[in-house]
């Protein structure tokens, strides 16, 4: 069965003037981050997931893997980017579906065709991994890389069985604990970037926190559940004095802020600290920073960022194959364009709104309405506006002992 065709009259796919724009002597900003899914299926069926369980199937047809041609071609279209931009350096991430199921040699081959072809730009490699996958081998071939490893992981064992389980129901936090464990032994440690938790409202929120901090990360990040105007995340309901996730990140965010220091970075609560300070982050999540992420699937397809699959069927295309265009062409796509353009791609209650510059109207998908498209605010508005108040509040209290204390 086809899925059901766009609505037309969208923003901005249907009414972003690029062409005006670039009269006007804007320019987009080169793509300096790559995700590409060398593999696009998965050993997990996590029921949140916005690439096999929401609006967009596409990855029916994609192939299962990313073949040696369209790797080629896909080292080649990057190197050939960042010589065109003269960028120093680019950042691949290795993602799926599972990336690991490519295989170590696939991986390796990549990895190593991208750095033979990228001349005096340097290539730098991550790959965002459920854990289950981890072995020596792996481990192995990534220390001798010098690809860093970041894994999924929803919590405690409770937390993570909740949703990221088998397709047989069982749950994963067994298999995933023994690869973070080889992970963070000393021999592999250094490899180690981060965790990556989606929220989930059920779970204890400190007790969530613990355990992630407990591997001792360089870095957590929470993200939000994928949802927006027409299909909202559990428990965000129209009602605007109702701030579900807000009331989950407060509790973590207030004992992260007064433990002892060294902490894990916690990239959320760190990005709206800098936006509150008035310094630019470039993050999809908060702030009006432009993006410069391009998505690549298995058979070479340019994609805007992935997560616009939970918001309709075909929302990440741009009709590009890196068989016959260059990166350069996928820039002036109206949806890329729109998440480069700061606070002119935010509608009028955004624009109007106190904490504009911090928000930045929240992750592009979550704006999204049929009929309508991506010109609104936020549909975890309410919880953004709690959060970031209350981070604000605690940073300027803060600053007024510490400039106090320093007249003293």
């Amino acid at each position: 069965m086809s899925p059901a065709p766009r609505p037309t009259g969208e923003w901005p796919t249907d009414l972003l003037d690029v062409d005006g724009r670039l009269r006007t002597g804007w320019r987009p900003e080169p793509f300096t981050e790559f995700v590409v899914k060398v593999h696009s299926r998965c050993n997990l069926a996590c029921d949140y997931c916005y690439m096999y369980e929401m609006a967009d199937q596409s990855w029916r047809s994609q192939p299962v893997v990313m073949s040696e041609r369209v790797m080629n071609q896909v080292c080649e279209r990057i190197a050939e980017h960042a010589a065109a931009h003269d960028l120093p350096a680019v950042q691949v991430v290795l993602h799926g579906g599972e990336p690991l199921l490519a295989g170590p040699s696939a991986i390796r081959r990549f990895v190593r065709r991208a750095r033979e072809v990228a001349g005096p730009t340097r290539v730098g490699f991550g790959v965002q991994t459920n854990g289950i996958l981890l072995t020596p081998e792996f481990l192995d071939l990534f220390g001798e890389y010098d690809v860093r490893v970041g894994v999924s992981l929803d919590g405690d064992e409770a937390g993570q069985d909740r949703h990221r389980r088998y397709t047989n129901g069982r749950g994963s936090y067994d298999r995933v604990a023994a690869g973070l464990r080889l992970l963070t032994s000393d021999e592999y440690r250094p490899l180690f970037s981060g965790l990556l938790c989606t929220v989930d409202v059920d779970n204890d929120p400190i007790a969530t926190y613990r355990e992630m901090a407990g591997w001792a990360p360089p870095k957590l990040d929470y993200l939000l559940p994928h949802g927006n105007w027409e299909t909202p995340p559990p428990r965000r309901t129209p009602d605007p004095s109702s701030t579900p996730y807000a009331d989950w990140l407060i509790p973590i965010f207030d004992h992260w802020y007064d433990a002892p220091r060294p902490a894990p970075r916690v990239r959320m609560f760190g990005a709206i600290m800098r936006t509150l300070l008035g310094r630019a982050v470039a993050t999809e999540h908060v702030g009006l920073a432009p993006i410069r992420l391009l998505v690549i699937e298995t058979d070479g397809t340019l994609q805007q960022v992935d997560t616009l699959k939970s918001t309709y069927a075909g929302a990440p295309e741009t009709g590009l194959n890196v068989a016959g265009n260059a990166l350069d062409d996928a820039l002036l796509h109206p949806s890329i364009v729109a998440r480069q353009i700061g606070v002119d791609a935010l509608g009028p209650t955004c624009r109007a709104c106190s904490l504009r510059d911090v928000c930045g109207g929240g992750d592009y998908p979550h704006r999204y309405r049929p009929n309508s498209g991506f010109r609104h605010p936020s549909v975890y508005c309410p919880d953004l506006m709690r959060l970031i108040t209350h981070v604000k509040n605690r940073l300027e209290s803060d600053l007024l002992a510490a400039r106090k204390e320093s007249r003293s």
